[in-house]
């Protein structure tokens, strides 16, 4: 089997997946999941699709990941995921879809605008 090539997205952080066949090794800008993700809810989020899927010890995935934070990264990563196991094989897809694995979450940080605190916040007003 030759390296699937996918990419994964979240806010700001974008996560290039690279699976092949092997033992369920997975490797994040060159550290292992555990080391990179220590908290448990984060490794969960990243192996999601392949707990769903049962394919948990059947493929090596080595990741580089960038921007965002830890949450952004995490979902990032399982998006790439998803996007991998389906070019692997497309009968994966009505499974990882009805899950929610498939959409790329579109929210993204609003801007500030000039002359206002924050995005939509505004400075107090004063009548007098």
């Amino acid at each position: 089997m030759q390296v699937l090539n996918t990419i994964g997205r979240r806010k700001s952080a974008v996560a290039r997946v690279y699976l092949h066949e092997g033992k369920g090794n997975i490797t994040i800008n060159g550290k292992d999941l555990k080391v990179y993700f220590p908290s448990d809810l984060m490794q969960y989020v990243v192996t999601q699709p392949l707990t769903v899927l049962n394919l948990t010890g059947n493929f090596d995935i080595n990741v580089n990941l960038d921007g965002g934070g830890v949450k952004g990264q995490a979902e990032a990563l399982r998006l790439g995921i998803a996007r991998a196991l389906v070019l692997h094989n497309p009968e994966y897809k009505p499974a990882l879809k009805a899950e929610g694995f498939m959409t790329r979450d579109p929210r993204e940080v609003e801007r500030k605008k000039p002359g206002q605190p924050k995005a939509r916040k505004r400075f107090q007003f004063s009548k007098r």
